[in-house]
């Protein structure tokens, strides 16, 4: 699952590191679910991990499913944050951006929010 963090009409985006597979690319923070979480409590430790942020994670906005051509597949669920408490810390990332949800496709995403990036640019969703 992954988190719409957003400040007015941005939204925070994070790019991989040079390391990582698809490198360089920009993503949504979050990460995986531990057997036995639930969606909601694994994104907030996700965030505290990644960001350190304390998120108060609000609703689910959408599902993505998509197949990599590799083999692999994601499912994908994005719930918006409007507030958290602490400061960001960059703990596992590239480089962090906060940028206007208008201008989302001007950044190379990963291909599995491709799509969700064109809707919440042209106003969908949120």
């Amino acid at each position: 699952m992954a988190a719409l963090i957003l400040r007015g009409d941005e939204v925070l985006i994070c790019q991989r590191r040079p390391d990582q597979p698809m490198a360089l690319q920009w993503e949504f923070p979050g990460g995986k679910i531990e057997h036995g979480e639930e969606p909601e409590f694994a994104l907030a430790r996700e965030l505290n991990e990644e960001l350190g942020i304390d998120a108060s994670i609000g609703k689910r906005v959408t599902r993505i499913r998509h197949n990599y051509r590799h083999g692999g597949a994601v499912d994908l669920q994005f719930y918006v944050v409007h507030e958290f408490g602490g400061e960001l810390a960059n703990r596992i990332f590239n480089e962090l951006r906060w940028v206007k949800l208008t201008e989302l496709p001007e950044y190379d995403f990963l291909p599995a929010d491709r799509g969700l990036v064109k809707d919440l640019a042209a106003g969908k969703l949120l």
